[in-house]
């Protein structure tokens, strides 16, 4: 199986492509549009400010190759915000494969939100064999309110959307790269999927 991490930038890839390479898979990563076109998996990690990655994203023409992939995408962090509607950072136009928008934290809380947080209400296929409850690993100042499209949620400032999901479009507002055996599982669960509802 083909699995690439999207090389553009501003995602934290060493992290990311050791862990997927640790689940047992080769990693390739790409910066153009055909080798990400040639992937079995696909993995938008993100790290920085969203208008700034846009930039990156479509300098490289793949704001309009990441859209059109028919393969499994997952989103992580900054990436997850980038395939929403709009984000508040800079207001910046992301990629529209999900109807929302990513707005800042407000409220008594530290910003950004770093550290472990528990998950509630996490739903297959990406969270197979994950518990209520389970720990993850956040760092974020902007979120992604609760949705129809949310496959997992988390309470800090509020509750608000840990993970997602449209079609073959996934995304975790969290780190599985660094979140230990749930994270390990989750990654496990998105490059183990083969389109139906339980990997």
């Amino acid at each position: 199986m083909n699995v690439t991490i999207i090389e553009y930038g501003a995602g934290n890839l060493f992290s990311v492509r050791a862990a997927v390479e640790r689940l047992g898979h080769s990693v390739t990563l790409g910066s153009q549009p055909g080798e990400i076109l040639a992937a079995d998996r696909v993995i938008f990690p993100g790290v920085g400010q969203a208008r700034s990655a846009m930039d990156k994203l479509r300098a490289a023409g793949l704001d309009e190759v990441i859209p059109a992939l028919r393969v499994p995408v997952l989103g992580i962090c900054l990436g997850m915000q980038l395939m929403c509607e709009r984000s508040e950072e800079g207001d910046t136009a992301g990629l529209g494969i999900f109807p929302l928008e990513a707005r800042r934290i407000e409220g008594d809380c530290k910003v950004p939100h770093m550290g472990w947080n528990r998950i509630v209400d996490p739903q297959p296929p990406l969270f197979d064999g994950i518990r209520e409850g389970e720990w993850f690993y956040f760092v974020h100042s902007y979120y992604l309110p609760v949705s129809s499209y949310q496959v997992a949620g988390c309470r800090y400032h509020a509750l608000f959307c840990a993970a997602l999901r449209r079609d073959n479009f996934f995304g975790c507002q969290f780190h599985p790269e660094k979140s230990g055996e749930a994270g390990e599982r989750v990654l496990r669960n998105f490059l183990d999927w083969n389109g139906h509802e339980r990997a």
